[in-house]
């Protein structure tokens, strides 16, 4: 980095400081390159969770089309057995006759 241009204060507990101070110089960087880089990784869980629930009410959706569709395929076949019943008979009685 060629030189801080805008200053962030994170505020810690001692024991959070001496922590961040231990894992960044166990890591090699500058405590303010470490806090970056995490600062830089985080992913809510929030978000996921979020994304999560979206997913399932999106399979919940096409749990209940896809069960919808098959309701009106059942009702068409048995339909069409009514249709090619009636079209069976009319075609063994024969026609009458206008008076």
């Amino acid at each position: 980095m060629s030189g801080a241009v805008e200053r962030i204060v994170v505020q810690a507990t001692s024991q959070e400081k001496k922590a961040i101070a231990a894992k960044a110089e166990r890591l090699g960087l500058p405590i303010s390159e470490l806090m970056r880089r995490g600062a830089a990784a985080y992913e809510s869980v929030e978000g996921e969770a979020d994304l999560q629930a979206l997913a399932e009410a999106a399979k919940n959706a096409a749990d209940r089309a896809a069960a919808s569709i098959d309701d009106a395929l059942d009702f068409i076949a048995a339909s069409n057995k009514r249709i090619a019943a009636m079209e069976a008979k009319a075609a063994r009685t024969p026609a009458r006759k206008a008076a």
